[in-house]
């Protein structure tokens, strides 16, 4: 019986669990989840109610997206997203640390300014503009965030960058970081990022709306 992923199409993390099972080849089942109506059996096995969510055979889950992309490398990394070298690996999980804990907080007020009035969409923008500041100055180097090629980072942080393009195009595409742009593009036409998202051209009003909200 195949590991059953409990997913959810534009949420930025189950797109990062996804695109580790997929580059791996890993087999496994997914159920699209409803956000408004969650599963009971999801909900059973992992009740914090967010995706993704891992379920083995034996009962045993993963909860947390970042184990489930390193389980799926784990087994099989054919493009080496993880690293030998320990300092690589520190770099690594500090600038993931650095995405989740910092950048998308700043994110999540950003694209709902509307329910946080206390100040402008400008403002929460400029909340999250350093770490863009950082990373285009990490990819100006080679067009990748460490070392020279694609790694966990780049995988882990794009799916954040995207939903943060999202929130205003126009503004982005126009702003001066440049080289963060040309990585998002390159990866969002990756035929890797075009699998584990192959139902959005059928929901691209309802993802617009979504990034409205």
């Amino acid at each position: 019986m195949k590991p059953l992923l409990y997913t959810f199409r534009r949420c930025p993390f189950a797109i990062r669990a996804r695109l580790a099972i997929t580059v791996s080849g890993v087999e496994v089942d997914q159920h699209e989840v409803s956000l408004r109506a969650k599963p009971k059996e999801m909900l059973e096995c992992s009740p914090k109610g967010t995706v993704p969510v891992l379920r083995f055979a034996d009962g045993s889950v993963l909860e947390q997206s970042l184990d489930i992309m390193r389980w799926a490398l784990s087994i099989h990394d054919p493009e080496h997203w993880l690293d030998d070298d320990q300092a690589v690996t520190a770099e690594i999980a500090a600038l993931i640390k650095q995405n989740d804990e910092t950048f998308k907080p700043a994110l999540d007020l950003y694209k709902y300014a509307v329910r946080f009035p206390q100040h402008s969409e400008a403002y929460y923008r400029e909340q999250a503009e350093p770490f863009l500041a950082e990373l285009d100055i990490r990819l100006s180097k080679d067009g990748y965030l460490i070392c020279g090629r694609y790694t966990l980072a780049d995988m882990a942080v794009f799916p954040f960058i995207r939903q943060f393009s999202n929130v205003n195009r126009d503004w982005f595409y126009a702003s001066r970081y440049h080289h963060l742009i040309a990585w998002l593009d390159r990866l969002i036409g990756s035929e890797l990022f075009q699998n584990v998202m192959q139902k959005e051209a059928e929901s691209l009003k309802e993802d617009v709306l979504e990034n409205k909200n």
